[in-house]
This record gives C-alpha cells, sequence and structure tokens, in this order.
C-alpha cells in the first residue's frame, strides 16, 4: 500500500482543525508534537501519557512511515 494512503488511515487535516494542521485522526494533536517530543529527548511513552487521545498504534505507523520515506528517499539517491 502506498505511503500516502497508509498516512489518510492516521493523520487527517482539515481548515476547521488547527487551521489546516496535520493532527493525529480523530484528535486535535499536531504530529508535529511528536516530533517535537522526540527531538526534546522525550520518548514516546511519555508523549502517549500526555496526550492520551492519540493512539499508540498510530503514532507507532507515523514513526515507521516517517522512517520508511527517509530511507526510500536515500535509496532512491543513491
Amino acid at each position: 500500500m502506498e505511503t500516502k494512503n497508509i498516512l489518510h488511515k492516521y493523520v487527517t487535516t482539515s481548515d476547521d482543525i488547527l487551521g489546516g494542521t496535520p493532527v493525529f485522526k480523530s484528535t486535535r494533536v499536531p504530529v508535529k508534537i511528536l516530533f517535537d517530543y522526540l527531538q526534546e529527548g522525550e520518548n514516546l511513552q511519555d508523549f502517549l501519557e500526555n496526550y492520551p487521545t492519540v493512539k499508540k498504534v498510530a503514532a507507532k505507523k507515523i514513526l515507521e512511515l516517517s522512517a520508511s520515506y527517509i530511507l526510500d528517499k536515500n535509496e532512491t539517491a543513491a
């Protein structure tokens, strides 16, 4: 399945929700916050505890898809 199609299962955008910022589906939690947490040295469990509306499977899938996308782009460029 194409990455974009898989992503739509876990992320949504709408002008009515935070002005179109990508958020975890069925929440108002921006996906960017997950990456901010990790960048600041926090872990996935800390993020999930602070944003209980985000399902663990969704957060893990976003990380998986991001890694896959980056690795695929790197292999294509080589």
